[in-house]
């Protein structure tokens, strides 16, 4: 099965426990993202990333090998090979094949 060739949106949100610098931490996390070179969208909550399956896949595994070292932390991760993949805006794709 052939993966690359596909495309993933993903929602990150990181939060490390028990830590005093978190924020640092957190900001860490996004500068990971930023340099990936995926499409990304932070926010308040949570980072939607979008782009090829795997190089999305390989961001979280660097986030996580990364991180690892760093501090003591919970990912949650969701992974979509259909909001926002197939050109349709995020938001808006679920409720448009609802609607269909």
């Amino acid at each position: 099965m052939n993966f690359e060739e596909k495309t993933a949106s993903c929602q990150i949100s990181f939060v490390p426990i028990g830590s005093i610098e978190y924020l640092g931490e957190i900001h860490q996390v996004l500068d990971i993202i930023q340099a990936s070179g995926l499409e990304n969208e932070i926010g308040i909550l949570s980072t939607v990333v979008r782009g090829e399956n795997s190089k999305v896949l390989e961001l979280i595994a660097e986030i996580y090998e990364k991180m690892d070292k760093i501090c003591d932390f919970t990912m949650d991760i969701k992974i979509s090979n259909l909001c926002g993949c197939r050109g349709e805006p995020a938001g808006i794709c679920i409720n448009s094949k609802i609607d269909a």
